[in-house]
């Protein structure tokens, strides 16, 4: 049976007349009538008696109206399912994320993407630099928001997002100075916490680099993969960690937040969506397109 057939049965039974039912459905009476004959054919049972009064559905018709139209709004919502997918309105999206984009990056994209695209199911993945490039390798995420610069293999489009100047975390016992800030030498004296060298390579050597220039030869005291464990180093005594400025937005116990005094040499902490550049519009594409902060 075709699609267009089950159409019809239902149109007659909610019209109860093949005329009337012919009028609502735009279509002649005849081509009506030959297609309910050609699906009482296919299954073999009388579907309608007619009379002056129009067609009153069989026992074998009532029987199967239910799934009939069961059968019909599955098709009508498979159809707009894949016209929204079409449209880029529908779908899943799988998104990894540093935990940068948490503190207002991710809940803005959300909220224009819940507006524009309100049928797309998002899962996140919170993930390292490194997790993420092997994982868009792979194809088990869809978009990364993800520290720059970044060595991501296959062809990727990218979107820059947020540029962060870094702030010291320190200890309570760490002592700033009367402007309230800290300097590299304090902070080489301290030693620093820092995420791997594999995880961020060119931050890593950024702020080494920086230190160097200055003239403070700093020493990498402890290594964490995780802003909050790298807070947790800080809070236990293990040294300093040089942070992106949203940081000042968590309460962390043990830890204060201030400015470097000299620290205007000391790398940026860049935000960007990576995604793979397909020759047809995805919902990584429409995700990247949103408004989430300034490029």
């Amino acid at each position: 049976m075709e699609t267009r057939h089950l159409r019809y049965f239902l149109a007659v039974i909610d019209h109860g007349s093949v005329s009337r039912a012919a009028d609502w459905l735009g279509i002649a009476q005849p081509a009506l009538s030959t297609a309910l004959a050609r699906m009482e054919k296919d299954l073999g049972v009388r579907l309608f008696e007619r009379s002056r009064r129009g067609a009153q559905p069989t026992a074998a018709a009532l029987a199967i109206l239910d799934d009939v139209r069961t059968s019909v709004e599955r098709i009508d919502a498979a159809a707009r399912r894949a016209q929204e997918i079409g449209r880029g309105s529908a779908g899943q999206l799988t998104i990894g994320l540093v935990s940068s984009a948490l503190f207002d990056t991710l809940p803005r994209a959300l909220r224009e993407l819940r507006r524009r695209a309100p049928g797309v199911r998002v899962i996140l993945r919170e993930m390292s630099n490194a997790e993420q490039a092997e994982a868009l390798r792979t194809g088990a995420i869809d978009l990364g928001l993800m520290h720059t610069p970044v060595a991501v293999g296959g062809r990727m489009r990218e979107r820059p997002l947020l540029r962060d100047r870094l702030v010291a975390a320190i200890p309570d016992e760490l002592e700033p100075g009367p402007d309230g800030k800290v300097s590299l030498a304090q902070i080489a004296e301290a030693g620093l916490v820092m995420y791997p060298q594999a995880q961020l390579p060119a931050f890593y050597a950024g702020i080494l680099d920086a230190m160097r220039k200055a003239g403070h030869e700093a020493h990498v005291a402890q290594e964490a993969n995780r802003t909050l464990t790298v807070l947790a180093c800080v809070a236990g005594g293990c040294g300093v960690a040089l942070l992106p400025s949203w940081i000042r937005s968590l309460n962390f116990r043990g830890v204060r937040f201030c400015e470097v005094r000299d620290g205007d040499a000391l790398p940026t902490f860049d935000l960007s969506a990576i995604w793979p550049a397909r020759s047809v519009p995805t919902l990584a594409d429409l995700f990247a397109s949103l408004e989430m902060g300034p490029a």
